[in-house]
């Protein structure tokens, strides 16, 4: 466990390098292209940030927030006429604004009865009932969507309970806009907002080394627990870098033929379906609903929902900055089979590994990459084995427990044999 710091930002600037209860909403197709920018609004700050032009390489690792919230007191969350509560009762245009404040836009969407998962043209947005997950990429300004989502939950009668902001440390650090230029400037932009929510009163923490890839965390806690042990929520996420150059190929939208009389919207739902089946991600979700999108000239989203899970996955190609992630909710005993499964897909030379839980949520797991010995922590697949690096965890706020882990591929453990197939625990 590591101290609770405060730390200066070090970027790397390296090159290390039930089924029947789901119902699909038809995808809103939008003019294709990565990144988009998101419309215009009214509303504006004095740190808006600026348009920056794309310089060949792109930012793949996500800012991510996560904000829980809770009925007003002496408020009953009222359901809308699709016996959607809570947050689900946002607007499209409510959505739009918020996405617009972290300068992106929705794409498509999927829906079950417990959830709403948007693909978005840097990243993905979930929405549950008393919870939202927005994941934004590249240049975004994603806390800038802070006090939007505060006002706009107030109409529904909710007030913030949780909140988690997190990101690895940026590759092109220089290439962010306000307020993600540092993790302090960050932490200031959050502490502005006090006045409008009190509960965004958290504190900031720093995990691996300032040295190589690390993990900045924000956690402001308010909940109150009335049977800790129900609490067994945990977000596991994977980020690869330097993904395998025949895998990254899959990702090009000009590999993919075209056909005479074919429209645009219906070409970019056909190519992103083959991205999904060729690369084998389908295969990472079996039974949920897939929701893809491919980007022109490059480029890849995901988002799959089963039940009250989602899986989501992100990939930039390109040369020199080549990354895919892949994050989920589920909760499961063992994620070691769809560890080995994720990273035999894409064969990275490196990845990153971060878990977000709740206490009683670690108790659950039977097996841990994250606190098991080296030995047991390496992750075996047929293009090789990978090695963890580092490790580092702490618990804040009570009960949140947050750790990371580099992993490096290790070249004297390389294993040349065919590819196998998925791994079944």
């Amino acid at each position: 466990m590591i101290a609770n710091l405060n730390s200066v930002e070090n970027e790397n600037t390296g090159s290390m390098s039930e089924h029947s209860e789901d119902a699909i909403i038809p995808a809103e197709i939008v003019p294709n292209g990565q990144p988009q920018q998101p419309p215009e609004f009214a509303e504006s700050d004095d740190h808006s940030g600026i348009d920056r032009e794309y310089s060949g390489v792109f930012e793949g690792p996500e800012k991510t927030l996560e904000v829980c919230f809770r009925a007003v007191p002496n408020q009953t969350p009222q359901e809308d006429h699709n016996g959607k509560l809570g947050l689900r009762r946002l607007t499209r245009l409510d959505l739009d604004r918020i996405c617009g404040r972290a300068r992106c836009t929705i794409l498509s969407y999927v829906s079950n009865q417990y959830l709403d998962a948007y693909v978005l043209s840097e990243s993905s947005l979930f929405v549950y009932p008393f919870m939202l997950v927005l994941k934004t990429c590249g240049t975004t300004t994603l806390l800038r969507c802070i006090a939007t989502l505060i006002e706009c939950s107030k109409h529904l009668g909710l007030e913030i309970a949780w909140v988690g902001y997190s990101r690895k440390n940026f590759n092109f650090p220089g290439d962010q806009a306000f307020p993600h230029q540092s993790f302090f400037q960050e932490l200031d932009y959050l502490a502005s907002h006090k006045n409008l929510c009190e509960r965004l009163d958290g504190n900031g923490y720093t995990l691996g080394p300032l040295t190589s890839d690390h993990w900045f965390v924000f956690v402001a806690d308010q909940t109150t627990r009335i049977n800790p042990d129900t609490d067994t929520d945990r977000v596991l996420n994977i980020m690869m870098f330097d993904i395998d150059d025949d895998v990254a190929q899959l990702f090009y939208y000009d590999h993919y033929q075209t056909l005479d009389g074919e429209d645009k919207a219906s070409e970019t739902t056909r190519v992103s379906k083959e991205m999904t089946h060729k690369s084998g991600i389908h295969a990472l979700c079996p039974g949920a609903i897939i929701d893809p999108r491919a980007f022109e000239p490059c480029g890849y989203s995901m988002n799959a929902i089963l039940f009250r899970s989602y899986s989501t996955i992100h990939i930039t190609p390109e040369s020199g900055s080549s990354y895919a992630s892949f994050e989920t909710n589920q909760k499961v005993a063992s994620y070691s089979s769809l560890i080995n499964n994720v990273i035999a897909t894409f064969r990275p030379k490196r990845f990153v590994m971060t878990l977000m839980a709740d206490e009683y949520g670690l108790h659950e797991m039977r097996d841990n990459p994250l606190t098991g010995s080296a030995m047991s922590s390496r992750v075996v697949v047929p293009s090789g084995q990978y090695k963890r690096q580092t490790l580092a965890s702490i618990k804040v706020e009570d009960d949140c427990c947050c750790m990371m882990g580099n992993w490096t591929l290790d070249a004297k453990a390389l294993r040349a044999e065919k590819h196998r197939g998925m791994s079944v625990s």
